[in-house]
């Protein structure tokens, strides 16, 4: 999902080194504030009716469809994963089982993500500060796989985003799913750009 708007912004202009590090501000900013919740309620109340209220719910909520075909991809394959390894929570298979490609369930990759860790055990302060973790991960990982930073100076971006990570996962944690919203709508429309682009990546 990340290197699709990390391509998009890209290719509609950015350059320079420090609109990278400004650009992974914005994206965080906007996970914390539009699917932290998603992953707190998820966590907090782990059972089916939540996990499919949530889903359905960031359905009707996310605005363009490079993010959505990216969420329901991500989080289909992490409940195969988690569905596969953790025979130990048979919930995780019988919803695997019972709902894919039911046609009115979508496994977006935030409630997902929460369902799993709140039927691990782990408390929802631990889940979330690991999801912004994981989108900050990815988002270097993405710029190191385009070149546009090495490996080092992905090890110093991380240590330079660090705190302000930590700083939104503050400022979002513990919210309602009714406070989710964007506050980069400028992020969500380049990514839903992507598809216009000359020079497309691909999912293989």
């Amino acid at each position: 999902m990340h290197i699709l708007l990390l391509w998009t912004t890209r290719c509609n202009g950015a350059s320079g080194s420090c609109w990278i590090l400004y650009f992974q501000q914005e994206v965080l900013e906007n996970t914390g504030s539009l699917l932290l919740p998603f992953v707190y309620a998820a966590c907090k109340s782990p059972d089916t009716e939540t996990w499919l209220k949530l889903d359905r719910l960031l359905e009707a909520t996310l605005t363009n469809e490079v993010s959505r075909k990216a969420s329901v991809s991500q989080g289909s394959a992490l409940m195969r994963v988690a569905a596969s390894v953790y025979d130990e929570i048979p919930l995780l298979k019988i919803i695997r089982e019972t709902y894919l490609g039911s046609g009115g369930v979508f496994f977006h990759h935030a409630p997902v993500f929460g369902l799993i860790w709140g039927l691990l055990g782990f408390d929802s302060s631990t889940c979330q500060r690991a999801y912004i973790f994981l989108t900050m991960r990815d988002i270097i990982s993405a710029a190191t796989r385009l070149n546009l930073i090495g490996p080092l100076g992905a090890s110093v971006m991380q240590h330079q985003i660090a705190h302000d990570a930590e700083e939104m996962v503050k400022r979002w944690m513990d919210r309602a799913v009714d406070e989710a919203c964007q506050t980069s709508p400028l992020v969500d429309t380049l990514q839903g750009c992507h598809g216009y682009l000359f020079s497309r990546l691909f999912c293989s």
